[in-house]
């Protein structure tokens, strides 16, 4: 298990074991939280036991877990529209759903479970993905670390030559070469991505058939009364990494094609990745400049007042596929860890 993992479950078991999480809620649960989900779907075993992109998915099980608990702890399941409102306004505790990319497994698996619990939730839709142009790097970098027994890549004049026989070699080689990839220019993350993918004849084009849902699929979701559909961007781009042209036309272009296409407004948008190297304040200001009345990070925590005058740079609760517990779940709820996280302040919006 890695450092971070220990810590992490090491405080969760200290807040668990003390009880101090409910001590403090009062003070850091805020008014409401955004919860944030991609994968909703069985386990799927492989082969090796590798699946480094495991935080992205949770099974059906722990969805309906999930539900049953962000309702025992008092939340009320409601609608982005409702959440900014009662932001503004007050009112009972509210959780929002949020969907990022467009997976099928959304409809296939998690709607029937939202439909019994009456939950609303938000759809982000990366355009790309129902077009069948953009690509899912980071399960195409997965899939040809796995058929590999050796990574060799060069860019820009470096090199890098890793293991990847056993399990333990390739969980090593994907985590070196996924956080070198992300801390530099996602042109070259994309080159070096789809070289390697070739290499390994990893079909990025039929992951993307296999797991996105098409245009119509979407416009069926669209009409279900519980679905809010947002923009996602065209190609799930990190758009702090791109000049200023580039993001304004991801974010306003996929905006107008979902609207072109379904006969709706949309009025909420998730930054893709949305940590601070993905988005900040000029991501926020073109969000508010573009007409989006929300916009989500993937910063941890929870919503209080003071989110009113930052609408569009919202953090969520991540939750996470790595740690499918309801126990870990109930803590983050009461917001403790993400007020230690964020060194006591209630906005990260720089």
């Amino acid at each position: 298990m890695a450092l971070k993992d220990r810590m992490i479950r090491l405080g969760f078991g200290a807040f668990r074991a003390t009880g101090l999480h409910r001590l403090a809620s009062p003070m850091t649960q805020g008014r409401g939280v955004i919860l944030m989900l991609h994968h909703v779907r069985p386990w799927r075993p492989t082969t090796p036991q590798f699946q480094p992109n495991r935080g992205l998915e949770i099974t059906p099980d722990f969805l309906e877990a999930t539900l049953s608990a962000v309702n025992g702890a008092g939340f009320e399941f409601v609608a982005m529209d409702e959440a900014l409102r009662r932001l503004a306004e007050g009112g009972p505790p509210f959780a929002a759903l949020t969907f990022d990319d467009g997976y099928r497994d959304l409809r296939d698996f998690a709607l029937p479970i939202l439909e019994r619990w009456r939950a609303p939730f938000t759809a982000y839709v990366a355009t790309g993905f129902a077009s069948r142009t953009a690509r899912l790097w980071w399960l195409e970098l997965e899939e040809a670390v796995r058929r590999l027994d050796r990574i060799d890549i060069a860019w820009d004049g470096a090199s890098l030559a890793l293991p990847s026989a056993t399990f333990e070699q390739k969980q090593a080689a994907f985590d070196r070469l996924y956080w070198i990839l992300r801390a530099g220019p996602e042109e070259r993350l994309l080159r070096v991505v789809g070289d390697l993918a070739a290499r390994a004849q990893v079909d990025g084009a039929a992951m993307v058939e296999d797991l996105c849902l098409t245009w119509a699929e979407i416009a069926e979701l669209s009409r279900h009364p519980l679905a809010t559909i947002g923009a996602h961007t065209i190609n799930h781009r990190m758009l702090a990494k791109w000049p200023d042209n580039v993001a304004r036309d991801e974010m306003a272009a996929s905006k107008a094609e979902i609207e072109a296409r379904l006969g709706l407004e949309v009025r909420h948008f998730a930054y893709p990745v949305g940590d601070p190297t993905s988005a900040g304040r000029r991501e926020f200001a073109l969000a508010r400049e573009l007409g989006f009345s929300s916009a989500v990070t993937t910063r941890p925590g929870m919503l209080f007042e003071d989110h009113r005058s930052h609408e569009t740079a919202l953090p969520r609760l991540s939750v996470n596929g790595a740690w499918q517990d309801v126990g870990y779940l109930e803590v983050l709820l009461s917001g403790a860890p993400f007020a230690l996280w964020n060194r006591g302040r209630r906005l990260n919006v720089a």
